[in-house]
């Protein structure tokens, strides 16, 4: 599947929205990294800590949970609502 966004693209983000399967979001990786990935679905952390299980857009090329495990609920910062720029082309 090919990404929804590309590096540069700016985003409207919501911070205290309810995170829902299949949203876009927001989320601090425990190294520190932040990224915008797909909430897949809800599930637990090693230690039983609600969390989101996030997927990359392109499995081919992102880092996800496949990689670094559930990431914790608070760590999960905000869900995009859309991108601003660049325009979307039709």
């Amino acid at each position: 599947m090919e990404p929804g966004l590309r590096d540069g693209d700016r985003l409207l983000v919501r911070y205290d929205a309810r995170v829902r399967s299949g949203d876009v979001v927001v989320a601090r990786f425990v190294d520190g990294t932040l990224a915008v990935k797909r909430a897949h679905e809800r599930r637990s952390t090693r230690t039983g800590a609600p969390g989101w299980w996030l997927l990359s857009d392109n499995a081919e090329q992102g880092v996800d949970s496949r990689h670094r495990g559930v990431v914790p609920e608070e760590a999960v910062l905000a869900v995009v609502r859309c991108r601003v720029w660049p325009p979307v082309r039709w």
